[in-house]
């Protein structure tokens, strides 16, 4: 499922969408996004999160319904702070602000990619990118040794 700011209807025509965290008050999800996800025993899904024209990986956050809702109707990412049990757009406090470019389910329904432009820093450390501060692991590398690779 592939979902564009314009395909989510996020205009009202006032030009000040935004800038709005919720909607009107009671509106939910549209059910037939939410049947199609498969959310863990907190009801949340994993959110990736990738800068739209480079492809860079920028973080990982977690998003309930109406985290999701609020994301495909504003423009803006908002997350459910499993530590604060508290929804938080990126970018209120520090400026470093995610505009949505678009959101996509995985053939699972478990996972989110969360297509963006990200404006200053990704990573609460100041780094571009929250894997910029966690480094590598140490991990053997796979190679072919020239075995060729039948897709089934």
């Amino acid at each position: 499922m592939g979902v564009t700011r314009g395909d989510a209807g996020m205009s009202d025509g006032t030009g000040n969408d935004a800038g709005r965290l919720s909607g009107a008050e009671g509106e939910r999800l549209d059910p037939a996004v939410a049947r199609r996800l498969k959310r863990d025993d907190r009801g949340l899904v994993a959110a990736v999160v990738q800068q739209y024209d480079s492809r860079e990986v920028l973080m990982v956050g977690y998003m309930n319904d109406e985290a999701l809702r609020r994301t495909l109707t504003t423009g803006r990412v908002t997350f459910w702070s499993r530590s604060r049990q508290e929804y938080w757009r990126k970018g209120d406090t520090s400026g470093h602000v995610q505009f949505v470019k678009a959101v996509s389910l995985d053939c699972d329904g478990d996972a989110l990619l969360v297509e963006v432009d990200q404006i200053g820093a990704a990573c609460h450390t100041g780094s571009r990118s929250c894997f910029d501060a966690g480094g590598p692991l140490p991990a053997v590398v796979g190679e072919r040794d020239g075995l060729e690779v039948t897709a089934r």
